[in-house]
C-alpha cells in the first residue's frame, strides 16, 4: 500500500474513511470532558464521607490500572499487587511523619521506590509464567505484612501499631475542606497517570508489550526484547500501584501491616476482571466494585457478607462476562445498529 493510500483511504463513495474515525475521536473527547466536568462538581454535591469514598474509588482504580498494565496488557499474572500498594503507602507515611517531607513530594518517591522493587522483582519472574508467577506474587503479598511487623524495622514502620498520617490541608486561598482538596488532588494525579498509561498503550512500546502477551514467539521473531519489556512493565505496574498506595495513606490517614493483607491483592484482581482486562476506563468500574460491593454485602447481612459478596460477583460475571468494558462495547454496538436501521 502506498503512502498516499495510507493517508487518504478513499471509500467507494468518494469519502475518506478518516472522517468517521475523527468523528468517533471527537465524540470520545466530549465524553471525557463530560465525565471530568461531573467529577469536578461532585464534591460540592456530596459532603463528608461520600467525598472520602469517591476519593477511595479513584485510588483503587489507579491501583487496578497498575495491575492492568501488567496482567491485562502484558499477560503476566499477579496476585500480589497489594504488596506494592502497601509499600507505596509506607513510603509516604515514613517520609511525612519521620522526615517531615511535604505530602506531594512523597508520591514520586513512592512511585520510584516501587518501580525499583518491581524491576528487581520482575527479573527472577522472567523465568516463570502463568501459575508459577502467580505463586511468586502470592508470596510477596503474604510476606509484606510480616516484614512490616519485623522487630528491627519497627522504628521505621511502627510495627503492629502502624503510623498515623496527617491529612493534607487545602491551600489557604481555596474555600474548600481538606476532604475536597484531597479529592481534587487525587483526581489530578489520576488524570495525569491515566493519560500516561493511554499514551504508553498507543506507543510503539505498548504495541510490543501487547505482542508479547498475544504471541511471545512471534514477538521474539520480530526482534522484540521480551525480557526487557516484561521487566520494565513489571516496574511501571508497581509504580502505578505504589502511587495509589501513597494516595491511600493520605486518604486513610493511617497505615498498618494488617491493612495490606492478601485479600487486598485479591480485591484488585477481582476489580480488574470485572472492570475488563485490557481496558483503561474499566479500571474505575473495578474501583467502584472493590469499594462499594463489600459494604453492600455487609448491609444485606453481616453474618453472610461473604456469601452475599460472592453472589453479587457471580451475577456481575453472568451479566458482563467480558467485564464492564466489554459490556459497554456491546451495548454501544447494539445502539449503533438500532440507530442505523
Amino acid at each position: 500500500m502506498t503512502s498516499e493510500q495510507d493517508t487518504t483511504l478513499f471509500a467507494p463513495s468518494g469519502e475518506t474513511r478518516a472522517a468517521p474515525q475523527a468523528a468517533r475521536l471527537s465524540a470520545g473527547h466530549w465524553v471525557l470532558v463530560g465525565v471530568v466536568a461531573i467529577a469536578l462538581v461532585l464534591p460540592f454535591v456530596f459532603q463528608g464521607f461520600v467525598v472520602f469514598q469517591l476519593t477511595e474509588v479513584m485510588i483503587y482504580g489507579l491501583a487496578i490500572l497498575g495491575l492492568n498494565l501488567l496482567t491485562g496488557f502484558n499477560g503476566q499474572f499477579s496476585v500480589g499487587h497489594g504488596a506494592f500498594y502497601g509499600l507505596g503507602a509506607y513510603v509516604t507515611a515514613i517520609m511525612m511523619q519521620r522526615w517531615g517531607v511535604p505530602y506531594y513530594w512523597t508520591l514520586p518517591a513512592a512511585g520510584a521506590v516501587c518501580f525499583v522493587v518491581g524491576v528487581l522483582f520482575g527479573l527472577p519472574a522472567l523465568r516463570l509464567q502463568g501459575l508459577y508467577l502467580a505463586l511468586v506474587t502470592f508470596a510477596a503479598a503474604v510476606a509484606l505484612p510480616q516484614l512490616l511487623k519485623f522487630g528491627p524495622l519497627e522504628n521505621w514502620t511502627g510495627g503492629v501499631q502502624g503510623i498515623v498520617v496527617d491529612q493534607p490541608e487545602a491551600p489557604a486561598f481555596l474555600p474548600i475542606s481538606a476532604d475536597q482538596w484531597l479529592y481534587y488532588f487525587t483526581l489530578v494525579v489520576l488524570l495525569v497517570m491515566f493519560a500516561g498509561a493511554a499514551n504508553l498503550v498507543k506507543s510503539r512500546s505498548g504495541r510490543a508489550i501487547m505482542a508479547i502477551r498475544d504471541h511471545p514467539i512471534a514477538a521474539a521473531a520480530m526482534g522484540i526484547n521480551a525480557p526487557l519489556y516484561k521487566t520494565l512493565t513489571f516496574g511501571v505496574s508497581a509504580l502505578y500501584t505504589g502511587v495509589a498506595g501513597a494516595l491511600g495513606a493520605l486518604a486513610a490517614q493511617f497505615v498498618a501491616p494488617d491493612s495490606f493483607s492478601l485479600f487486598l491483592s485479591i480485591y484488585f484482581l477481582v476489580g480488574l476482571i470485572l472492570g475488563g482486562m485490557g481496558s483503561l476506563p474499566g479500571c474505575l468500574f473495578g474501583g467502584l466494585f472493590v469499594l462499594y460491593v463489600p459494604n453492600i454485602a455487609q448491609a444485606v447481612s453481616r453474618g453472610l457478607a461473604g456469601a452475599v459478596y460472592g453472589v453479587i460477583m457471580l451475577l456481575v460475571i453472568f451479566v458482563m462476562p467480558s467485564g464492564a468494558a466489554g459490556f459497554t462495547r456491546l451495548a454501544w454496538a447494539y445502539l449503533s445498529r438500532r440507530r442505523s436501521q
